[in-house]
C-alpha cells in the first residue's frame, strides 16, 4: 500500500491554475496527472443450490487497487503524445466471475495478489482545426490545457481502449469516479476489442462539425479471446462507426450518440458447440472449434443535463449472439437507464449520489449452451435449467472529502446472476478510496 500512500499524497498538492477568460488560456506543452483507486467489495450470503466454474459466491469479500500517472507532451502544434504506466493488483469478486454485468469494472480478468506493472495507453492524438470559432479546452489526465476549433479533425492512433473514444457517457463511463458495474460504465452487448484489461492498439478519427461528430475505428483484437496477448498485423480485427449529435434543451446541454461495430475474428459459434456436445454428451473446448467468424453489433448512447444539479442518461445495445464473446462480457442485450445528482441542495457542492439500472439478457442459443454445461467469458455455473434476465440496480453516495480525494460508498442489487433464476439475488455492497491530480 506503499504506492497508494505516495499517491495520495500527490493529491493534496497545489493545483493546476484556472482560466476563466478563454482568451487567456494559455498552451500547455506537457503535464503530469496521477491517481490511485482502492475499491474494496463483498457480498453476503444468498441462495447457491448448485455451482460451477464461473460462478459468483456468496459470503466473501475481495478488493482491487491501481495507481496510474498520465504523462504527457505536445511535440507539436495540435498533437498530443501521452502515456499511462500503472501498478495494479487484487481481483473482482470470484476472480471476476459469476455476473455478465459485473459489479466492479475496477476488477480484470487478470488478478495478482501483489501489485503488477502495465501499459495500458501509449498514443498520439492529432488535432486539425478547421474553424468555427475556438473553445477553451481544461487540462486533465489524457488532455492538455488550451484552445481548438469547435470543428476539426481528431486522429488518435497507438495503444488505448475503445471505449476512450467510443460510448462515451458523462454520466455513466468510469468506474474511478461514477457507477462501477461494468454494464453502467459501457454499453452491456458492446463487445469492444481489448486484451483482459480492456486495452488495444488501433486508431479512431473523429471530424467535429457544428453539432455533430462522426467517428470512425480500426482495432486488434485479442489473440485468443478474453486473453491479454492482443493481435498484431490486424489478422484479428474490429472496424466502428459512431454518430453523435449535441444540442441543448431548456438551455440544459444533452447528446445521443449511435454506433455500429463489426468483429472479424478466430470465435467459436455457439450453434457448433451445442451440436458437438448433442453428439458427444460432452462440451468441447471452445478453443477446439475456433474459426474465422463475424460477430456484430450496436448500440444508443443519451445524456441530458436536466438541471444545474441533475442528469440522465439511457443506453440500449445488443449483439448477434451467434458467437461466443470476445473480449467483454457474456451479454447479447442490454437497457440502462440512470443519473447523477450532485450535492448542492443539501449544502454538499462536490458531492454526488448516483441511481441506476440495467437489466442484460442473451439469445436463446446462448442459453442453451450455458445449460449445456458452457462456459462464456465471466457467466457459467455448468447447468441452466431456469434462464432468466439479470437484473441490476446500483446506487452510490461519493463524498467530497478533499479537493483531489473521494470517498465512495456503493450498493448493488443483482437478480439472476449469470442469468440463472435459481442463484441470488445478491447484495454486493463496495467502499470506494480515489485521490487524484
Amino acid at each position: 500500500m506503499t504506492v497508494f500512500r505516495f499517491c495520495l499524497a500527490l493529491a493534496v498538492m497545489a493545483p493546476l491554475p484556472a482560466f476563466a477568460d478563454e482568451a487567456d488560456v494559455p498552451q500547455q506543452d506537457f503535464a503530469i496527472h496521477a491517481q490511485s483507486t482502492l475499491v474494496a467489495q463483498g457480498t453476503p450470503g444468498f441462495s447457491s443450490p448448485y455451482a460451477g466454474t464461473n460462478s459468483l459466491a456468496p459470503n466473501q469479500a475481495r478488493e482491487t487497487w491501481d495507481a496510474t500517472i498520465y504523462a504527457g507532451v505536445r511535440p507539436w502544434q495540435g498533437a498530443e503524445l501521452w502515456v499511462n504506466p500503472e501498478l495494479d493488483q487484487g481481483f473482482g469478486l470470484s476472480n471476476t466471475l459469476g455476473v455478465a454485468g459485473f459489479p466492479s469494472a475496477e476488477a480484470y480478468k487478470v488478478g495478482k495478489s501483489n501489485p503488477y506493472f502495465k501499459l495500458p495507453r501509449l498514443f498520439l492524438r492529432q488535432t486539425i482545426g478547421l474553424g468555427g470559432g475556438k473553445f477553451a479546452v481544461d487540462a486533465a489526465a489524457n488532455q492538455l490545457r488550451g484552445m481548438q476549433d469547435r470543428n476539426r479533425l481528431v486522429i488518435t492512433i497507438g495503444k488505448f481502449s475503445v471505449v476512450d473514444v467510443f460510448d462515451t457517457n458523462s454520466y455513466a463511463h468510469d468506474a474511478r469516479s461514477d457507477f462501477l458495474n461494468w454494464s453502467l460504465v459501457d454499453a452491456g452487448a458492446f463487445d469492444y476489442a481489448a486484451n483482459a484489461w480492456g486495452f488495444t492498439f488501433g486508431g479512431a478519427l473523429e471530424w467535429y462539425q457544428g453539432a455533430w461528430t462522426v467517428r470512425a475505428g480500426l482495432f486488434n483484437l485479442s489473440k485468443v479471446p478474453n486473453q491479454p496477448s492482443l493481435e498484431t498485423g490486424f489478422g484479428q480485427y474490429q472496424v466502428l462507426g459512431e454518430l453523435e449529435h449535441r444540442h441543448s434543451l431548456g438551455g440544459h446541454p444533452g447528446a445521443v450518440r449511435m454506433g455500429f461495430w463489426m468483429t472479424r475474428g478466430r470465435l467459436a459459434r455457439l450453434r457448433d458447440l451445442i451440436a458437438a456436445h448433442d453428439a458427444t454428451g460432452v462440451m468441447p473446448d471452445n478453443a477446439d472449434l475456433r474459426s474465422m467468424h463475424d460477430h456484430w453489433g450496436g448500440y444508443f448512447n443519451a445524456e441530458q443535463e436536466v438541471t444545474p444539479t441533475l442528469g440522465l442518461f439511457a443506453r440500449l445495445s445488443a449483439s448477434d449472439g451467434v458467437t461466443e464473446a470476445d473480449d467483454f462480457t457474456d451479454i447479447d442485450r442490454s437497457a440502462s437507464v440512470g443519473g447523477q445528482v450532485k450535492g448542492a441542495a443539501w449544502g454538499r457542492h462536490d458531492d454526488r449520489i448516483g441511481f441506476a439500472g440495467v437489466v442484460n439478457q442473451i439469445t436463446r442459443t446462448h442459453q442453451i449452451y450455458l445449460d449445456d454445461g458452457g462456459y462464456g467469458t465471466l457467466v457459467g455455473d455448468g447447468r441452466l435449467p431456469h434462464p432468466g434476465s439479470e437484473w441490476i440496480a446500483e446506487g452510490w453516495y461519493q463524498v467530497h472529502m478533499d479537493r483531489h480525494v473521494d470517498l465512495t460508498l456503493d450498493y448493488q442489487f443483482v437478480a439472476n446472476p449469470g442469468y440463472n433464476r435459481d442463484r441470488g439475488p445478491a447484495h454486493v455492497f463496495a467502499l470506494r478510496l480515489r485521490g487524484a491530480i
